[in-house]
């Protein structure tokens, strides 16, 4: 009998990319996945739930991966909320471009309902926790409940916001998605310049720039 080979999380998640990208479809079973890439069925287990629960860390590791990446970085470190949340998105993209045929795989029928996805709920979590500690600064409202309420709120509209830009990168034809990151460099941009009450000018420009897209698409 074959020796059962050291398994660890991440090797498990390389194994089912690797066979849902060859076969368009998740395994049949837990042990039929266990047995093909010989190793126990309980080791599964140890780690995930179920191939749902898998898919759902799959992107929480994308997020993790960027982070990791952005926090060995002095010049991140010392940036303010606005840079640190654009670096975020550039690597964070980077990461879903070095992935992007899973992700497609993943996301691409429901790329309309990105908002109620399953898939996305632990990534929600660590970007929503990434956001409450990036001290975005918001109006001074003097009052705890209502403060509590901006909080989500910021919260809430940032995570709108990554997921409309995951739909745009999914439709995004352009080399090196250079349109994603226009996108990008604009939409969070215009994002901080209505935090802050500032001129309309960058909300403008990033409408523009959406028009232009969309006659484009038409």
């Amino acid at each position: 009998m074959a020796k059962k080979k050291p398994i660890t999380e991440s090797k498990i998640i390389e194994l089912y990319m690797d066979y849902v990208l060859t076969h368009n479809e998740q395994p049949k079973s837990v042990y039929a996945f266990a047995k093909d890439n010989n190793f126990e069925e309980q080791k599964f287990y140890e780690f995930f739930g179920s191939f749902d629960a898998l898919e759902q860390s799959i992107f929480k590791v994308f997020f993790d991966s960027a982070h990791a990446v952005l926090e060995k970085s002095e010049d991140y470190i010392n940036f303010d909320a606005r840079n640190k949340l654009l670096s975020f998105y550039y690597t964070f993209f980077e990461v879903l471009t070095a992935n992007r045929s899973y992700v497609v795989h993943a996301l691409e029928h429901n790329k309309n309902q990105l908002k109620s996805l399953k898939t996305l709920a632990k990534l929600k979590q660590r970007f929503s926790n990434y956001i409450e500690h990036l001290n975005i600064k918001t109006l001074d409202l003097k009052q705890a409940q209502l403060e509590k309420l901006q909080n989500r709120g910021l919260k809430e509209s940032a995570w709108l916001q990554l997921l409309v830009t995951m739909k745009f990168w999914l439709d995004d034809t352009s080399p090196y998605f250079e349109k994603t990151d226009l996108f990008i460099e604009k939409s969070v941009r215009a994002s901080f310049d209505l935090i802050d009450t500032t001129p309309l000018k960058s909300l403008i420009d990033f409408g523009k720039f959406l028009y232009k897209e969309k006659m484009h698409s038409n």
